[in-house]
């Protein structure tokens, strides 16, 4: 990886709390994901068919690692803001096809309601992605240049 590259995306100036955002996203992205291949007819594959998904059989076990992979990764702040880049692209796909039918056929506040972990997953991702993964992080330690910030 190009040495300019690499720095961008492992840099981070962000505080010490930001690792309470990243440990809620990592830990709900990867609960979700391991239980879509525990429970695959009601959250994997059968939940993706449901919802008229292309290839769902082929799909859920190929999400669910995404989002157990992409949650570690979070958890640990090793790679946060590549790691954003799939999360918020599901939660988009996630938004687009579960809760805007619910927003036409049931009007708004039926849908605030039932995207409220939807919308905070995909604007925990979106900050990420912008701050990066904070000072108590992998990023930080491999982050050439920048001393750890101390608490």
């Amino acid at each position: 990886m190009e040495r300019g590259l690499r720095d961008g995306i492992l840099a981070t100036d962000a505080p010490v709390w930001v690792i309470l955002i990243r440990l809620m996203v990592g830990a709900v992205f990867l609960s979700e994901g391991i239980q879509k291949l525990l429970f695959p007819a009601e959250l994997g594959a059968g939940r993706f068919a449901k919802i008229g998904l292309p290839a769902p059989e082929a799909l859920g076990p190929f999400v669910a690692t995404f989002e157990i992979g992409c949650g570690l990764l979070m958890l640990i702040g090793f790679l946060t803001r590549l790691a954003a880049v799939p999360l918020i692209t599901i939660m988009v796909v996630a938004i687009t096809t579960t809760k805007v039918p619910i927003l036409v056929n049931s009007g708004f506040w039926k849908m605030a309601h039932e995207a409220r972990t939807d919308f905070s997953m995909l604007l925990g991702a979106v900050f990420l992605l912008i701050v990066g993964a904070g000072a108590w992080s992998v990023d930080r330690r491999l982050s050439p240049g920048r001393p750890s910030r101390r608490p």
